[in-house]
């Protein structure tokens, strides 16, 4: 498995994509064949050549198609196929940037793939995915600088609204703060705080908090050994009132128990070139 994750070069482009990306799996390979993505309040935009396939299962539904796709932000567990070979690139954005894109990503588009065609996208006929997945095996650099070149005309499109602005305030500080205590330290209603951070994200603060809350939960687990975890502390340190509530919490979002997912370790951290 060959992979890489890469800022943006140019600071513009970088206030809208967090970061570009890249996974290549020969067809003889070793690697989890159907490792799976936690939940991600970030839209990713997938690049590959026309006639790759791609499937995302999530729970019993199965979604497939060929070429390059939108990922939208999801809120359940997805498992991808990974049994044959493929050469992917990902536009990683920040959560609530396709707001500002036109991309929106409301509740009918949460949980969803949606085809890409790069050309109509950003007005174009010179995108050549072929050529953009042979520059990233070849000069990852590169690639980024040339992903600037083509995004920044499509991104200098974006006009920042009060929506947004509010939610931009509120995000980083979901991590530490109560839900309920934000309408006040944003200086305005809790009614309008959900109502702006929905509009925006396409989820509620509790879902995109709760997500946040597994990601940090799973990087916890995936960086120690199973014999070295202690589920009471782990509980306790994620702020579940005991170890029963931690175990429902993650068999109702991953569909296993703690030490199932310490056994297991396949899902993939944030995004396909993360912790795999």
């Amino acid at each position: 498995m060959i992979n890489w994750i890469l800022p943006p070069k140019n600071s513009d482009v970088a206030k809208l994509i967090d970061c570009y990306w890249f996974l290549e799996r020969p067809e003889e390979t070793d690697s989890n064949p159907f490792p799976k993505l936690n939940p991600e309040p970030a839209g990713h935009l997938i690049i590959t050549i026309p006639e790759q396939p791609y499937h995302y299962d999530i729970e019993s539904d199965r979604l497939k198609g060929k070429g390059s796709h939108w990922l939208y932000p999801y809120s359940k567990t997805l498992q991808m196929d990974h049994s044959h070979g493929f050469a992917i690139i990902g536009v990683k954005f920040h959560v609530g940037a396709l707001y500002l894109l036109n991309q929106e990503p409301q509740q009918s588009l949460a949980d969803t793939i949606v085809l890409a065609d790069l050309n109509l996208l950003f007005e174009t006929e010179e995108i050549n995915e072929i050529d953009l997945i042979e520059l990233a095996k070849q000069d990852p650099q590169r690639l980024c600088t040339k992903l600037d070149e083509i995004l920044l005309p499509w991104l200098s499109k974006a006009e920042e609204d009060k929506h947004y602005k509010l939610t931009t305030k509120a995000l980083p500080l979901l991590a530490k703060t109560p839900i309920a205590q934000l309408g006040e330290l944003l200086h305005c209603s809790q009614r309008t705080l959900e109502r702006s951070f929905v509009r925006v994200t396409g989820f509620t603060l509790k879902q995109c908090q709760s997500m946040n809350r597994l990601e940090a939960l799973i990087t916890y687990l995936y960086q120690r050994e199973e014999t070295d975890i202690d589920w009471l502390t782990v509980a306790y340190e994620f702020g579940f009132s005991d170890q029963p509530h931690l175990i429902r919490y993650l068999k109702s979002t991953l569909g296993v128990t703690p030490g199932e997912y310490a056994k297991q370790r396949d899902l993939t951290i944030d995004i396909y070139g993360g912790i795999e």
